[in-house]
């Protein structure tokens, strides 16, 4: 889905293919028929924009044959689909029944790391539609943070640098620009904006950046305007945003039923409490290269006393509330009560991104992984299902877009 900005800068919007289990090129291809070609003629996009993941090997496989990413562009191009990002965070096994920190692994201080983004920009480059103006990559933002030092921190550096090159090379060969976007995430070395501006000012902002996923930048309780500007002032572009929504518990103690039934063994679901807000980051110190929080006493985003690296170990310490989980929701369908999401969040961050002169990105990936996980009320029991859960989120975001001053440049119709 395609939309202009007031200021005449066109706008990308799709899923974020991640919620699939496909890693070899027969089973992504067949996906494309299972959801996205329904999910288009829901939506009556033409054509409708996919942000793929491609699992590292498949990835190695397509970066090796020009042919093989010939063929693939030809796929999408005749179900109507586009791809202008893909998704480069998780190396493989998204979908698997557990995932929990292993989706951290490999990280930037290793050149499996390294090698997966590079196959991803040369596929991507082949993938692109003729009139866009680049791809972008999102990727993990350094590694979960422990264990880090200086001497991972220096291992990480040297490798962005090697990624800028290679990125660098890619457009001289192909023509087309990619540029690599590192994710902020609760319990990673960067979980928020002033660690962000910590850890990766000085990189090649040409051609790296930040992915800026919204779900995440509300478990850090940051204020989207403040954030932005805080990136900005920093140099550091914004190359993809991901929308999505967080779990919210106002009153956790008194809503742990409810709470419980959002426990679930695959993915990770950081848990931080309001005090995360006193955490507004620091420079790494010169012994450790440790990013360290850096509040007004040294605060730490996954400090302990407001922070928990999973749901269920935040229930058994009865961390203080309100609560922000790292749980993406379907933005269309908010959880019941008491439960809710960060909604108004979203809504902020994408005012502060879309309303002004300029669009703020121009790449969009709306990222709900956790359809397969929710709880059983309220998970899709069919293909169909998910396929039209994933229609109505893209529409939601759309209105959302429109009602910033946005216009729909393709057919996208209102279901």
């Amino acid at each position: 889905m395609r939309l202009r900005h007031t200021g005449g800068r066109t706008v990308h919007l799709g899923y974020c293919t991640n919620v699939h289990s496909a890693e070899d090129l027969a089973g992504i291809v067949a996906q494309l028929d299972t959801y996205a070609v329904p999910v288009r003629e829901t939506l009556g996009a033409d054509p409708l924009g996919l942000g793929l993941w491609l699992a590292a090997p498949v990835a190695a496989e397509l970066a090796a044959d020009p042919a093989a990413r010939r063929r693939l562009r030809t796929e999408l191009t005749v179900r109507g689909l586009e791809v202008v990002t893909l998704n480069g965070f998780p190396y493989a096994a998204f979908q698997a029944p557990v995932v929990k920190g292993a989706v951290y692994r490999p990280d930037w201080t290793t050149d499996d790391r390294l090698g997966y983004t590079l196959d991803l920009a040369r596929v991507l480059a082949d993938l692109l539609p003729d009139d866009a103006a680049r791809g972008s990559v999102s990727t993990l933002p350094l590694a979960w943070r422990a264990p880090w030092d200086r001497t991972r921190a220096d291992a990480a550096r040297r490798r962005l640098d090697r990624l800028a090159t290679g990125l660098a090379a890619v457009e001289r060969d192909t023509g087309r620009p990619v540029r690599v976007g590192f994710e902020p995430e609760p319990g990673c070395v960067v979980e928020s904006t002033p660690q962000a501006v910590a850890a990766l000012s000085g990189m090649d902002t040409d051609r790296l950046g930040i992915c800026l996923d919204l779900a995440h930048l509300a478990c850090a309780w940051e204020e989207p305007a403040a954030a932005l500007e805080r990136l900005a002032v920093a140099g550091l572009p914004v190359v993809k945003v991901q929308v999505s929504a967080a779990l919210e518990a106002a009153a956790p103690t008194a809503d742990a039923a409810a709470l419980r039934r959002w426990v679930e063994p695959r993915f990770l679901h950081q848990t931080r409490t309001a005090g995360c807000a006193a955490a507004t980051g620091a420079a790494p110190t010169a012994a450790t290269g440790v990013v360290s929080g850096g509040g007004p006493q040294g605060a730490d985003p996954a400090d302990p006393s407001w922070a928990a690296d999973d749901l269920d170990v935040a229930l058994d310490a009865a961390l203080p509330g309100p609560w922000r989980v790292h749980y993406h929701v379907p933005l269309h369908a908010p959880p019941e009560p008491p439960l809710g999401s960060t909604l108004p969040v979203l809504r902020a961050a994408l005012a502060a991104l879309f309303a002004g002169a300029d669009a703020g990105c121009d790449h969009l990936d709306v990222e709900t992984y956790t359809w397969g996980v929710l709880p059983a009320a309220r998970r899709p029991r069919t293909d169909a299902e998910l396929a039209a859960g994933i229609a109505a989120e893209l529409a939601f975001t759309r209105d959302e877009l429109v009602a910033l001053g946005l216009t729909p440049t393709d057919k996208a119709v209102i279901p």
